[in-house]
């Protein structure tokens, strides 16, 4: 994944690079899914996950309440978020620190 710049104009007017923010998707645990469609649900919402991964993101959210799923920008973080939500996984963003 590209990592996107963000430029700015200093008081000099000198262009100022910095990388983007980056936003952490977590993975709640929830009651209701099976393990297998919290699995399956994570393989096909984040491009090149393996089984292995979403089986270790699956388990880390069952055994402490949340994991994450994958660090990136807001937007596609956003979209991964939505993603998870919309196949009715608890998913939500905090800001990488």
């Amino acid at each position: 994944m590209t990592t996107e710049v963000i430029e700015k104009r200093s008081a000099s007017n000198e262009t100022i690079r910095k990388p983007a923010p980056r936003y952490r998707v977590l993975l709640h645990n929830d009651d209701f899914n099976s393990m297998e469609h919290v699995v399956q649900t994570l393989i096909q919402t984040v491009a090149g996950m393996t089984q292995p991964q979403a089986v270790d993101i699956m388990m880390e959210a069952h055994t402490n309440g949340t994991a994450l799923v994958i660090t990136c920008a807001l937007e596609p973080a956003e979209f991964y978020c939505e993603t998870l939500k919309n196949h009715g996984l608890t998913s939500s963003l905090e800001p990488d620190e």
